[in-house]
């Protein structure tokens, strides 16, 4: 069973930045997928961005350009840079990661920007 322990979440002014941090409990297969999901009020969870060895990241159309997804395996984390805050990336960020067909999600951090 993998534990997902996500931090970085916060307040921020439109054009703002904040980091997204999430370790894992247990190594992930670096060929195996980590990501972030969001879910804005009323919303569906949508796919921000993924990562995975050997292939380029997954980026959401929206965020393309000024979010920023890694990893680092030596310390089971993946990290979500973003910049240039909107209101509409105003959500509830989620860490997935797929571990040999398990998905596992984070317990979720807010993220609301103000306008």
């Amino acid at each position: 069973q993998v534990q997902l322990v996500e931090s970085g979440g916060g307040l921020v002014p439109a054009g703002g930045s904040l980091t997204l941090s999430c370790e894992a409990s247990e190594t992930i297969f670096s060929s195996n997928p980590m990501g972030w999901y969001r879910q804005a009020a009323g919303k569906q969870r949508e796919l921000v961005a993924r990562i995975r060895s050997g292939r380029d990241p997954d980026y959401k159309d929206s965020v393309m350009g000024r979010f920023t997804i890694s990893r680092d395996n030596a310390k089971r984390t993946v990290y979500l840079q973003m910049r240039r805050l909107k209101p509409e990336d105003t959500a509830v960020y989620y860490c997935h990661v797929r571990n040999w067909g398990i998905d596992y999600w984070g317990q979720g951090t807010q993220v609301t920007v103000s306008s």
